[in-house]
């Protein structure tokens, strides 16, 4: 007999510590226990349902409980549910890398597996980091510095949060990580007073050129979240910024890693972001949506050339000596090849251009609300800036959680949202249909009204 919802919750309080989690108030608040789901709703072990409305946690891309997805996941453990890829090899795993360097930009041949977001960024760093000393080792010894864009999120391992500019993380960390530079954010919203958007993209364009001139004898890489930094509040990056990236660290020999974990499949309107500026970047990094958000499958692809620097003899210590117990395995990796078929069945980038524009033209109306600073949109993307007052613009005190009350407001409603501070965050699966869509950000307008009209009250 399964637990009853009250004793689920008893659990949970007494043993589970949730990630990103103020616990303390979590025990107070009642969230959904997450039961079952179909199709884009999700439901609790009361039978109450919900519009999934952050595709959980940026993953999901099909809905859930796919009948495509959960067959090839049941034909694939007839066979295996996991071996090894240390030093043997799986037909789904091959399989899946040959789609994903079909799919990706031509330049990138060679497929790493990991398990997630943050784990394909440390494998990037560190092939980076590895093939920087072993291309030119007389040249690349002193090659110890990342450049990364202010406000970056790349995970929560030590490297990736070194990768990463989020103040918090590194008051918490600081001591146990490792230094970089970092050049703003063009984002327009955040620039300086005094400044365009026009002028802060100039200024930040010359802020890389003098970065990476000033110190490419030391730079391994460029780490960038390609068109959209999503946790630091889905900022979107102007026109030319990732191109011109590109352009910087070829010219000095300085190379360039796209964390595509967020971006990537279909979310900012096409498969990859960096296919909109034309941009091959000398490594992507891919997860999230990769297995259509069933299971924790990650992917660092890089070129040949970065590959060639460690093929040597054994003996001469080139090999990358990196690894995790479930790299490439068979389940995800069948999983990552059904979503993947489901793209093309169903036109899952048309539907997201459909969206798209669909979700542009219905959030005109919260432009003007006297409680939003800014609606940031790219693809199905969004973020929604919610603020004391616009003018000056002034923040809602910390301690009032005013993104997580809308959140509860909205699940009273029957939908999911997660904020980034005081960010609604909207982030619906690709294939979500209009209808679901259009629920989800009327939904998102009613709890902001309601939570912000009470703050003007108050």
């Amino acid at each position: 007999m399964s637990p009853s919802p009250e004793t689920l919750r008893q659990w949970d309080n007494d043993h589970v510590w949730h990630p990103f989690t103020p616990m303390l108030a979590y025990r107070d608040e009642s969230a959904p226990i997450i039961d079952r789901a179909e199709g884009f709703d999700l439901i609790d072990v009361d039978g109450r349902r919900y519009l999934d409305g952050i595709s959980s946690l940026w993953c999901n891309v099909h809905g859930h409980r796919v009948p495509e997805i959960d067959q090839a996941i049941r034909e694939q453990l007839d066979r295996i549910g996991h071996s090894t890829l240390l030093g043997l090899s799986s037909t789904p795993s091959i399989e899946l890398a040959k789609r994903l360097v079909d799919l990706t930009p031509a330049n990138l041949t060679k497929v790493f597996y990991s398990d997630s977001g943050a784990t394909a960024v440390e494998a990037a760093a560190k092939i980076a980091f590895q093939y920087q000393q072993q291309r030119a080792p007389s040249r690349s010894t002193r090659r110890d510095l990342f450049l990364t864009i202010g406000g970056a999120y790349h995970g929560d391992t030590v490297g990736s949060v070194s990768l990463g500019s989020i103040e918090l993380f590194h008051q918490v960390y600081g001591p146990l990580l490792f230094k970089t530079l970092s050049v703003p954010s063009p984002a327009p919203l955040h620039r300086p007073d005094g400044e365009t958007p026009e002028s802060w993209m100039k200024h930040c364009c010359d802020e890389v050129e003098r970065v990476v001139q000033e110190n490419q004898d030391r730079l391994v890489a460029v780490v960038v979240e390609p068109l959209v930094q999503g946790a630091a509040g889905i900022l979107v990056h102007p026109t030319g910024f990732l191109r011109h990236l590109r352009e910087v660290t070829r010219e000095h020999g300085v190379l360039l890693i796209a964390d595509e974990v967020a971006v990537g499949f279909g979310r900012t309107g096409t498969m990859f972001a960096c296919e909109q500026e034309q941009v091959e970047p000398d490594l992507m990094c891919l997860a999230k949506g990769l297995t259509g958000g069933y299971l924790p499958v990650a992917a660092t692809l890089a070129t040949d050339e970065i590959f060639d620097a460690f093929l040597a003899a054994p003996e001469e210590g080139k090999t990358f000596f990196h690894g995790h117990t479930y790299t490439g395995n068979p389940l995800g990796c069948a999983a990552a090849l059904a979503s993947l078929d489901l793209f093309e069945k169903h036109d899952v980038l048309g539907n997201v251009q459909a969206n798209a524009k669909a979700i542009e033209e219905n959030l005109t109306s919260l432009r003007d609300h006297p409680h939003v600073a800014e609606v940031r949109q790219k693809g199905i993307m969004v973020g929604i800036e919610l603020v004391q007052g616009r003018e000056p613009l002034t923040p809602f005190p910390g301690s009032r959680r005013t993104g997580h009350l809308v959140t509860i407001a909205a699940r009273k409603r029957g939908v999911i949202l997660r904020p980034l501070g005081d960010v609604v965050v909207l982030m619906p699966a690709p294939a979500m249909p209009k209808a679901n869509v259009d629920q989800l950000w009327e939904v998102a307008f009613e709890a902001i009204d309601e939570v912000t009209r009470s703050a003007s009250s108050a």
